[in-house]
C-alpha cells in the first residue's frame, strides 16, 4: 500500500530539524500538494513549542503521513521507495554537516543519503548566519553532489509589511526549486526606463 501511495502521486518529503526557523517548514507544509511526509526531530518539536506554540502533533496534520526520525524501519530509509523530492525546512548545519559526511544516523539524514545516492532532489533551507568556513565547505561538497542549498534570505523588492510574507518569499522559492506552480510573493518584474534613477537596487551594489 505504501509502495502505491508513493508511486502514484507527486510526493515531498519534508524534514524539520533543530534550527530556528520552524516556521519555514510549517509554511511549507501548508502549501504543499499531496502527497506530502513529515519527519520532525526531537530538537524541532521542543523549537515549535517555544516559536510556535504548537506540539509535534499540530506539524503531523499538515502531512498526509509521518514518520518518527528514529524510525529506520520506514519504507523512505529504502533506496527502492520512490519519492520526488526531500526538502529539510529549516537544516541545522549539524545536520547538514552530518550529510555533508555521509553519516546517516537518524531517518531524516538517511533520507537525504538516499536523495543524493538516487539522484532525487534534495533541498537544504538552512537557517544560520554567521557561517563557518567548515560550514562552507560542507556547503560546496553538498552542491557538488547535487544538493540545493538554500539560505533562508529572504528579499526586499516586494516590500514585506509583516514576517509572514517574509517568511512566504523564502517559502515560495522553495516551491519554485521543486517545480511547483504558486503565487506566495511577488517576483521581480524589471524597472521600465521611466521609473529608473541612479539610486535605483540595481545600480547600489
Amino acid at each position: 500500500m505504501i509502495g502505491d501511495l508513493f508511486a502514484e502521486t507527486m510526493n515531498t518529503v519534508v524534514g524539520i530539524t533543530g534550527a530556528s526557523g520552524i516556521v519555514y517548514g510549517v509554511r511549507l507544509l501548508e502549501k504543499l500538494p499531496p502527497t506530502k511526509t513529515v519527519i520532525v526531530s526531537d530538537d524541532a518539536e521542543k523549537i515549535a513549542r517555544l516559536e510556535l506554540g504548537i506540539s509535534r502533533k499540530d506539524i503531523r496534520e499538515l502531512a498526509d503521513s509521518y514518520y518518527g526520525n528514529d524510525d529506520m524501519y520506514s519504507p523512505l530509509a529504502s533506496g527502492s521507495v520512490r519519492f520526488d523530492s526531500f526538502v529539510i525546512a529549516p537544516c541545522s548545519t549539524s545536520t547538514m554537516s552530518k550529510i555533508a559526511a555521509g553519516i546517516a544516523d537518524n531517518l531524516i539524514t538517511r533520507i537525504a543519503s538516499v536523495a543524493l545516492k538516487e539522484r532525487r532532489k534534495l533541498v537544504l533551507l538552512l537557517r544560520e548566519t554567521p557561517l563557518s568556513t567548515i560550514h562552507l565547505s560542507n556547503m560546496e561538497r553538498l552542491s557538488q553532489a547535487g544538493a540545493i542549498i538554500m539560505p533562508a534570505s529572504p528579499a526586499f523588492y516586494p516590500r514585506p509589511r509583516s514576517v509572514d510574507e517574509m517568511v512566504d518569499f523564502v517559502v515560495g522559492r522553495v516551491l519554485d526549486e521543486l517545480g511547483i506552480d504558486n503565487d506566495l510573493y511577488a517576483r521581480w518584474k524589471g524597472v521600465t526606463p521611466s521609473t529608473r534613477s541612479r539610486g535605483s537596487r540595481r545600480t547600489r551594489r
